[in-house]
Order: C-alpha cells, then sequence, then structure tokens
C-alpha cells in the first residue's frame, strides 16, 4: 500500500469513528440484570447497569390489586405461558415505576431481565427485539414516563414492535411502559370533531382512533390513582421504619407528615419516601 493511500484512508477512519459509540461492555446476563438500550445510527448498544434500589414488592403500599396483576402476568410469562404486555398508567409518583424495579428484585433468580428504553431511543426498538430473540432470558422491555408529542413519530416503532409486524416481538420479550397519560398521546378538542354517532355506536375520528390504537396494544392496563390519607400515612410509617436507626413513628411524625404533603399539593408514595427521608434524615443528624 502506498503512503498516499494509507493516510488517505487514515483520514477517513478517523472522520468515522467521530460517529461511532464509544466501545461498551456487553451484559453478561448470567451476572447482570439490567441494561439499557441506547440508539445509533449503527444500530444500537445495550449497556450494563446496576440496579439502583433495593425496593421489594412488599415496600408497595396501597397498591395491592396493581402489584397482584403484574406479578401474575409476570410468572406466566417466566414460565412461557401467554402474558401481555402491560401499560401502567396514572398520577404522577404513585408508585409505577417503582413497580417495575421491585419486580426485577424480586424475580431476577427466576432468569428475568429489564433492559430499559427511553423514549427518544425506541427507534431502535424493532433492533432491539430481534437481538434479543435467541437469549436464553425472558426480557422486560420497560420506557418509563411514557408520552408522545402531537409531531412525535417515534410511537409508530413502539406500536410496530408491539402488534404491528408479521413476526411480532419474540416469545422470551414483553414490553412494559409507565405514563402519565392511559392514551399516551395528547388529546385536544378539535381530535373529537369527527366523532358520530350511528344509530346507538360512538364512532370516533380518524385523529381520536389514532391514538387509542397505541394504548389498546398493551392487553394489561393497570391503574395507579393518588393516595387517600390513610395510605399515605401507612406508607410514611413504612419508610421510616425501614430508614429509621432508631427513629420511630410518634404523632409528631404523623402531623409532620400530613403538613409536607399538604405543602406539596398531593399524596403519593414518593412524597412519602421524601417525607421519611427528611424525617429520618433530621432525626438522625441531631443524635450524631
Amino acid at each position: 500500500m502506498n503512503a498516499e493511500l494509507e493516510a488517505r484512508l487514515t483520514r477517513l477512519l478517523d472522520r468515522v469513528d467521530s460517529y461511532l459509540p464509544p466501545a461498551v461492555t456487553r451484559p453478561d446476563w448470567e451476572r447482570d440484570i439490567a441494561a439499557l438500550w441506547q440508539s445509533h445510527p449503527l444500530g444500537g448498544q445495550l449497556v450494563p447497569v446496576e440496579v439502583r434500589d433495593s425496593v421489594t414488592l412488599d415496600d408497595l403500599i396501597g397498591v395491592e390489586r396493581q402489584k397482584e396483576s403484574l406479578v401474575a402476568n409476570t410468572r406466566a410469562f417466566l414460565h412461557g405461558l401467554p402474558s401481555n404486555h402491560a401499560l401502567l398508567w396514572g398520577s404522577r409518583g404513585s408508585g409505577k415505576s417503582s413497580m417495575v424495579r421491585a419486580l426485577l428484585n424480586s424475580l431476577a433468580s427466576e432468569s428475568l431481565r429489564l433492559i430499559q428504553v427511553d423514549r427518544h431511543d425506541l427507534s431502535g426498538l424493532p433492533v432491539l427485539v430481534q437481538r434479543l430473540r435467541d437469549a436464553p432470558y425472558r426480557f422486560i422491555v420497560y420506557c418509563d414516563d411514557l408520552s408522545f408529542e402531537g409531531s412525535d413519530d417515534a410511537y409508530k416503532a413502539l406500536k410496530s414492535v408491539l402488534d404491528g409486524t408479521l413476526t411480532g416481538p419474540p416469545d422470551n420479550v414483553l414490553l412494559y411502559a409507565t405514563s402519565n397519560r392511559r392514551h399516551l398521546l395528547p388529546e385536544s378538542l378539535s381530535d373529537n370533531e369527527a366523532t358520530q354517532l350511528v344509530g346507538d355506536e360512538l364512532h370516533h375520528g380518524d385523529a381520536v382512533e389514532e391514538k387509542i390504537s397505541l394504548s389498546d396494544r398493551f392487553g394489561l392496563w393497570l391503574a395507579f390513582h393518588p393516595f387517600n390519607q390513610d395510605t399515605y400515612l401507612d406508607t410514611c410509617r413504612h419508610w421510616i421504619k425501614e430508614l429509621g436507626g432508631g427513629t420511630e413513628w410518634s404523632d409528631g411524625a404523623k402531623e409532620e407528615a400530613i403538613r409536607f404533603a399538604t405543602l406539596r399539593g398531593g399524596r403519593s408514595g414518593r412524597a412519602a419516601w421524601q417525607f421519611a427521608c427528611q424525617w429520618v434524615g433530621q432525626r438522625r443528624l441531631a443524635m450524631q
């Protein structure tokens, strides 16, 4: 190879190198139980990650029905039985994301693995599910806080994987998503202008049908609602006990918990956790 050609190839490789993703260690699914999917122009890559906390299903209070349904669906999936993609929707801070993490912590020993996909990386979802097809594990592909804007076409890749291609996702892959919206796409008054009543049947316009069709592809819908005061206080008591280190639940803690939720404008599992962190942290600091 002459020197001029070698120099040209070197310059070309230097230019291409800037477009390549950084090298990462591929997940060892025997050891790694969770990973992030990062899409890039050449396909995508899986990046193993540590699970951020040790939350368990027993830590989730006030969502027993949702917990029972999701665990039953996931256990059916792990045993190779018919199961559904799941959409966990509802009010913020009500335990949707925590339930998915708790599910992994509880069922990882039964070959469950979790892969989180950001909304902006959904275009690479078909590549990901095909890559997982022959792996000897069962995968939950998880989209957290999923929602789309009206001009966002990323949802089309999700629709296709869920129930829009000839092959569909492999048997060892399920999709779970959490969202504050039941229909995932924004809805406006103008969407309903084409809705008609034909006899006794309501026929939605094309815009509404398009928006409903995405969430319809999830066979299991689980609704999460704001906590009432008793459930909120039970959750505060639970986390104070877990974090306590000698800090006890008391009438004073109850009064402060109610005040904390009032100032935040709502009661939720997230607010209960945040209150417990504040209460226990300040008490233990005073003891030092």
